[in-house]
């Protein structure tokens, strides 16, 4: 049976890294974003890389379109999900003296309150999958503070409370859940960031895919509910 995986934020980045991984190894993968453009290209790559792939338009700060994209990926998936990726996610640079209500509830409601809803309409999926497993995409700021990162640190510090009490809720239940936590990441995340980026230096969204590959494919036991993403070599 092919793994049936299901990744927000897929159409582009760490998600569409991780989606292109796992095609490789023949998986069915539904891809959650907002843009269909950029969606139907990477369920081409999908395609074309020995899986099989599904666009999901969503938009995970909105319950509504989460509740209608988790039913059809879950269709699309034959009803569940051994693998559940919530990688979608913003990044805003704005120091607090600087920072508006519409910066900061976007930070909350993608990284945080994103995560959340999918998860919970995902549930009964995951429950009937194989060795399932939940891995929330966190960040380095997840474990520490960065100038001018309030809202985005603060969004990602509550992923990993999440992933932390989500864990002890679903050990009982055979689901295990895995905290990411890359540091910055070659992505378009990027491009509209103001600062002096040195993106060469940066890790490269296929060290995450890989990441993500060897937490699930981790031995009962193995210590996988932190996962780091190696540097650059």
């Amino acid at each position: 049976m092919p793994l049936r995986v299901m990744i927000t934020g897929g159409s582009r980045g760490i998600g569409r890294a991780i989606a292109l991984r796992f095609a490789r190894a023949g998986a069915h993968v539904a891809v959650a974003a907002r843009n269909s453009t950029e969606l139907d290209a990477v369920v081409k790559e999908i395609d074309a890389a020995g899986g099989k792939g599904r666009a999901q338009q969503m938009n995970v700060a909105d319950h509504g379109t989460v509740e209608a994209g988790v039913f059809r990926s879950v269709e699309f998936l034959g009803g569940a999900i051994d693998l559940l990726v919530n990688c979608a996610g913003v990044f805003d640079v704005k120091p607090l003296a600087r920072m508006d209500l519409a910066t900061w509830n976007r930070n909350i409601d993608v990284n945080l309150n994103g995560p959340f809803y999918v998860t919970l309409e995902a549930l009964d999926a995951l429950l009937a999958g194989h060795r399932p497993m939940i891995v929330n995409v966190a960040s380095i700021a997840a474990r520490r503070g960065f100038a001018g990162n309030a809202a985005y640190c603060a969004s990602k510090w509550g992923l990993r409370g999440f992933s932390e009490a989500i864990r002890l809720d679903l050990a009982p239940q055979g689901v295990r859940v895995t905290t990411l936590y890359p540091g910055p990441t070659d992505t378009t995340i990027f491009d509209k960031v103001p600062g002096d980026w040195d993106r060469s230096k940066m890790q490269k969204p296929e060290a995450a895919a890989e990441a993500v590959w060897q937490a699930y494919h981790a031995p009962e036991g193995a210590p996988i509910d932190d996962v780091d993403v190696p540097p650059l070599t």
